[in-house]
């Protein structure tokens, strides 16, 4: 991990540096509240991996004129949308290890302050004066969209394919990057193959970066998490571990872990079994192969760029979001 990082993080600081400036001059809301509700998240500790995808896209195609920064902060306008309004849908009491904000100036303010980060982000992408930006963000707004909705009527249903969960990580997250990638080879006008190869970087990155995260809700304790280990299966969302596990299991097993799934109060100790069967079903080693496997597909999708200083970060990113936290 301290490998991987070190690899292309300390080579992206100067540009970390300028998206956290944009992100702060971009709110630009009259009204104190509506910063500070904002902020509470977005200045909560995240990486920033989205917004610089943006710009990393920009320069592996030979853009570097600066208005890369300002149309990163879409993204992470958007995304903070997504998880203040989730919040409340979910009725989550941490996110990045704080109170969400919701539980502090309620689900009004909270849901109206979401609706802004959307309408300055369209702002953002309308500003840069390109269709093709335009169009891809507010393709990205639909399908996040609709990913929750279809994870809202899915919840706790143990019948639930693999399948059906792709789709809905597909729609809810992998979007989002790829459209961040696509929307940095827009800006750049570059040829529509780059625009393409990127867009599929994108879309795989995301895709693994999600079934990574759903696994780290299995592998990793509460301080790593930044909310309860277990919250999402508290929450009625069966992720891949579960759902492949489910699959595999004897129909004893599968009634044990039936029962743990069904009841949102279990136990530490009930907790600790469910690992235990995922593990004897390989429901973990499974999510690990399906996520490299994306990542294989990710990095070949850059085959098309020369070597350069971007691509290899590119490159770096997607084998950190391989083994983040894992």
């Amino acid at each position: 991990m301290k490998r991987l990082s070190g690899q292309f993080w300390d080579r992206v600081q100067d540009d970390l540096e300028k998206i956290e400036t944009a992100l702060k001059n971009n709110l630009n809301s009259h009204l104190d509240l509506v910063s500070e509700v904002a902020g509470h998240l977005l200045f909560s500790g995240g990486k920033r991996l989205r917004p610089l995808l943006i710009i990393l896209c920009a320069r592996i195609c030979g853009y570097n004129k600066g208005d890369e920064i300002n149309l990163s902060t879409a993204v992470e306008y958007l995304h903070a949308a997504t998880l203040l309004h989730d919040d409340i849908v979910d009725g989550a009491a941490l996110r990045r290890g704080k109170p969400v904000a919701n539980s502090i100036w309620g689900n009004p303010i909270t849901v109206l302050v979401g609706d802004f980060l959307l309408a300055r982000a369209s702002s953002i992408a309308a500003g840069t004066g390109k269709m093709g930006i335009i169009r891809v963000m507010a393709e990205i707004m639909e399908e996040m969209s609709q990913g929750e909705i279809d994870q809202l009527l899915r919840k706790g249903d143990l019948k639930i394919s693999e399948n059906d969960y792709m789709r809905v990580i597909e729609q809810k997250t992998a979007v989002l990057f790829q459209g961040a990638c696509q929307t940095g080879a827009i800006i750049a006008d570059a040829e529509k193959k780059k625009e393409k190869a990127l867009s599929g970087f994108g879309l795989n990155l995301g895709i693994a970066f999600q079934l990574i995260d759903d696994l780290i809700d299995y592998i990793s304790d509460t301080k790593t998490l930044g909310k309860e280990a277990g919250t999402d299966l508290k929450e009625g969302k069966l992720t891949l571990p579960v759902i492949h596990a489910l699959k595999k299991a004897s129909p004893f097993d599968r009634d044990c872990m039936e029962k743990i799934i069904r009841n949102n109060e279990f136990s530490f100790h009930d907790f600790r079994e469910l690992i235990e069967l995922l593990e004897k079903y390989k429901g973990i080693s499974y999510v690990k192969d399906r996520a490299a496997f994306y990542i294989q597909s990710a990095k070949e999708s850059l085959s098309i760029f020369a070597p350069s200083e971007y691509k290899e970060i590119l490159m770096a990113i997607a084998d950190y979001t391989l083994v983040r936290n894992t």
